[in-house]
């Protein structure tokens, strides 16, 4: 990760050029809704009593900032409405996603009004229950809703009560979950008495079983699991990393970096000839963990190799040229004494839609350099980053990340928007079984795609999920969707 050390002159063009609104930047993504883009009414709480003039403060903050750096400024109208509240505004002034109509437009730009809240949970310190889950439809054309437990965080509120993987939740506080009341019952309040289901043939019935959970403020850590598998002549290296985070919030010391770059050197040791590195949970993060991570993985790459470049506006771009040079928009790999690419051939990689942004960056950054494999369904296709601008004065609370550019690999490839389909489809079944288990059914098939067997010698049967998603918590989360990009000392 290089260091932007701003002298004076940069100040001086950061104060000109970005206006006073950049106490820090990163370079982010969007959290996603439910259903694709997460809203401006997902994470904005009701402006009650906002005046008209204090929406024209936050606006025309978000309007000098927006005309500068938006990777779609060009779109803006000249006389946008100022009077609005800031996230009508904000929505207002982008150059909205339409699928038959402008499909390069944005679908991820958002705002928020605790910008000091979102760099908590950029860095993965949120308050919640400590578990990650999707949605379905109960059945086929019912409106009842179950969540299944994707994954539960050691040492959280949910996994102290018992809650695991594959669990399904039918009832929240005595009620059943349905279309129109999940999103209150799952994401409002912070004590929740969970009714539990199981699966009997092909339907969902309910148990007399509950758990009680609190939320709390809880830090995540992204490093979720490793192992390391024999079958025959290969040593087959394991990883679930569900985020892009270098260190705990308010940490300067990167130690879930340091964690990933122990994996690797135990993987080293153990003479790894294999990779399976699972992001099906994975939606982005830090641009610079990302770096690290295949700077462990890629064969035959150094620092002088590049893992992706960033396209920005016109506006900005002769700017950043001038006071930078075109390092700014470069970020190569690193040198790392635990990078085990000179025994790997290739790298199997494991995706589901939630695999987005950063986990993306992985893929398209490293098959410049081999062999990268997919393996689960089509990832969420995310090839832009935003970022994250608040006001250093402290008089407006609001944070907003826009898009302000687009990635591309070595071989100038970018072309991933709609998300990578997998070489191999495996989609994860209603019964899952725990990460790690050879007999889970992306792993499985990794392991048999590696050497035509697996370590138990089963090959597991393909089985499809009946019931129809909805969404997923993960979509949720703040940092999801995201490239995360520190630019040092932007202290204005």
């Amino acid at each position: 990760m290089k260091q932007h050390v701003v002298n004076n002159s940069q100040k001086d063009f950061f104060n000109q050029f970005f206006k006073p609104a950049l106490a820090w930047l990163l370079v982010a993504g969007c959290i996603a809704s439910l259903a694709s883009c997460k809203k401006t009414t997902d994470v904005v709480a009701p402006q009650t009593t906002t005046s008209t003039s204090d929406n024209q403060t936050v606006d025309s903050w978000i309007l000098a900032n927006m005309r500068e750096v938006y990777y779609w400024n060009s779109t803006i109208s000249a006389n946008p409405d100022t009077t609005l509240t800031p996230d009508v505004f904000f929505d207002s002034i982008l150059n909205k996603y339409n699928a038959t109509t402008n499909p390069t437009g944005d679908r991820f730009s958002w705002i928020e009004n605790d910008a000091t809240t979102l760099t908590a949970e950029l860095s993965g310190q949120t308050t919640t229950t400590g578990m990650d889950y999707n949605l379905y439809l109960r059945a086929s054309g019912s409106t009842d809703v179950i969540a299944q437990v994707l994954y539960v965080l050691p040492g959280s509120p949910a996994q102290k009560a018992g809650l695991k993987r594959g669990d399904i939740i039918s009832k929240v506080n005595g009620q059943s979950l349905t279309t129109t009341n999940y999103s209150d019952l799952l994401f409002t309040g912070t004590t929740f008495t969970f009714g539990l289901a199981s699966v009997s043939g092909s339907s969902i019935v309910d148990s007399n079983q509950t758990v009680t959970v609190t939320e709390t403020v809880f830090q995540e850590n992204p490093v979720f699991l490793d192992s390391v598998y024999t079958i025959g002549n290969k040593t087959v290296g394991y990883l679930v990393y569900n985020q892009f985070v270098p260190g705990a919030n308010g940490s300067t010391a990167n130690e879930y970096d340091a964690q990933v770059d122990a994996v690797f050197s135990s993987f080293k040791a153990k003479g790894v000839n294999e990779l399976v590195l699972d992001l099906r949970y994975n939606p982005g993060g830090y641009t610079s963990s990302s770096a690290n991570l295949a700077s462990l993985i890629g064969k035959g790459i150094s620092s002088s190799n590049l893992y992706f470049r960033e396209e920005w506006n016109a506006t900005i771009t002769p700017e950043l040229q001038k006071q930078y040079g075109s390092s700014f928009f470069v970020t190569n790999f690193l040198d790392k004494a635990q990078n085990i690419g000179s025994s790997l051939s290739r790298v199997f990689v494991l995706t589901t839609d939630h695999t987005a942004s950063a986990s993306e960056l992985i893929i398209n950054g490293l098959r410049p350099y081999m062999t990268v494999t997919t393996i689960g369904t089509t990832t969420y296709g995310k090839n832009v980053g935003s970022i994250t601008i608040t006001d250093n004065t402290g008089k407006i609370k609001w944070g907003m990340q826009p898009i302000v550019f687009k990635s591309y690999n070595n071989a100038g490839q970018s072309d991933y928007s709609t998300g990578f389909t997998p070489n191999v489809e495996v989609e994860e079944p209603i019964n899952l079984l725990p990460l790690g288990d050879t007999n889970e059914p992306l792993l499985n098939e990794a392991l048999y795609q590696i050497s035509g067997s697996t370590a138990n010698g089963r090959r597991a049967a393909a089985v499809r999920n009946p019931l129809l998603l909805m969404g997923s918590s993960i979509q949720r989360k703040a940092g999801a969707h995201s490239m995360i990009r520190t630019l040092k000392n932007l202290k204005l």
